[in-house]
């Protein structure tokens, strides 16, 4: 049975400028049965209502600006799989949980740039399951118990955020790894909660985990960890680290 993953993606550079990310999610990868399909949870994706892509040739979105010319030529050409999204919405609505189907949702950079370290030959079928973020955590968790059969059928469920993100208070001259003290707080919080499965804590972090406003002003880049957590069971640190002080760069599998 595959994992569910949680990973965070950083800076949409890590494309081309990997660090110790890059290494981590290819061991990772290979480590991993190939998998039949890919189902994706983006904090670049915030939907109202529960969505998921299901067009066969998704483009590669580049959704961001002020990056090197180079960054915008990458391509991830991986397929979409229509079968697939309509099984995924189907489990979805079977738990209470109603998704539509979007034919025209390319890849967003949250989902493209992991799995280009991860798969560079992109011919694994990738679908994305929207972030309805209003509905906070208990709703990615739900999203992900309904998805979790897909694991025993060979699909990689993989949520995609960052354990930190407060880009107004990143350090440009931090050295390599260096952690802003309320940013490592966090993450610790997050690493001890999810070790002793502390469910009603993690689900309510806002009010239990330290500096949490702090370090996550919006809530996007962190509910995909809570889709993730959802689909698995054991969990387990895959890679840990920070860049710029105050982005956290963990991947957490759940087996």
């Amino acid at each position: 049975m595959l994992p569910s993953l949680y990973i965070s993606h950083g800076s949409p550079m890590l494309a081309l400028e990997p660090g110790a990310s890059g290494p981590a999610l290819r061991a990772l990868a290979a480590n991993l049965d190939t998998p039949k399909g890919i189902i994706v949870m983006s904090a670049h994706w915030e939907t109202q209502s529960l969505q998921v892509s299901s067009a066969a040739h998704p483009s590669t979105w580049h959704d961001f600006s002020g990056f090197p010319p180079a960054l915008y030529q990458v391509n991830y050409p991986a397929p979409g799989d229509p079968g697939l999204a309509s099984r995924v919405a189907q489990l979805l609505n079977d738990q209470g949980l109603p998704a539509t189907l979007d034919a025209n949702r390319p890849f967003d950079h949250g989902t493209w740039v992991p799995l280009s370290l991860m798969y560079a030959q992109a011919t694994i079928p990738v679908v994305q399951v929207s972030l309805p973020s209003a509905h906070g955590p208990a709703m990615q968790y739900r999203i992900g118990q309904a998805l979790t059969q897909l694991r025993g059928e060979g699909y990689l469920l993989i949520g995609s955020g960052s354990i930190t993100h407060n880009l107004r208070e990143l350090d440009w001259q931090a050295t390599h790894d260096a952690a802003q003290p309320w940013a490592q707080a966090f993450r610790d919080w997050v690493v001890q909660a999810l070790t002793d499965n502390a469910q009603n804590a993690l689900l309510d972090y806002r009010q239990h985990a330290p500096h949490a406003a702090r370090n996550h002003p919006t809530d996007e880049h962190l509910l995909p960890l809570f889709f993730a957590y959802g689909a698995g069971t054991a969990f387990s640190v895959a890679h840990t680290g920070f860049t710029l002080g105050a982005l956290g760069m963990d991947i957490y599998r759940f087996d």
